[in-house]
């Protein structure tokens, strides 16, 4: 693993960030939606690019949404679900631009997202 302090500015390496969950519990979790917290990588301004882990709450879920660009969605613990299907750990779910859905959690899970561009939320 290289040394952090030799990294280029923006650059973050988070080693072992798939097979440790005491690393991702200790990620700088921020409110997001009620049960749902993010630990952002990037945000960009203007609903740009941006990368985040979500940690949804047992029974937590995000409104329906339209995506805007693509997303894509790599559930690391626990597991979620949308009408589509029911996604446990080691999913991956790419979203296509005007795609749309609402998403839950039953059991909670860690899910790393990476957006093109902001959702467009459809539901309060």
């Amino acid at each position: 693993m290289p040394d952090t302090a030799s990294l280029p500015a923006g650059m973050q390496v988070l080693a072992a960030i798939l097979d440790d969950p005491a690393r991702r519990a200790a990620l700088d979790w921020q409110f997001f939606r009620p049960g749902v917290e993010a630990a952002w990588l990037y945000r960009t301004e203007g609903g740009g690019p941006a990368a985040a882990f979500l940690r949804y709450q047992p029974g937590a879920d995000v409104p329906r949404h339209r995506h805007v660009g693509y997303e894509h969605i790599l559930v690391l613990e626990g597991a979620q679900q949308d009408e589509f299907g029911h996604y446990p750990v080691g999913t991956l779910v790419v979203n296509a631009p005007g795609s749309e859905h609402k998403v839950s959690s039953r059991e909670g899970c860690i899910a790393l997202l990476i957006w093109e561009r902001a959702v467009e939320m459809l539901e309060a």
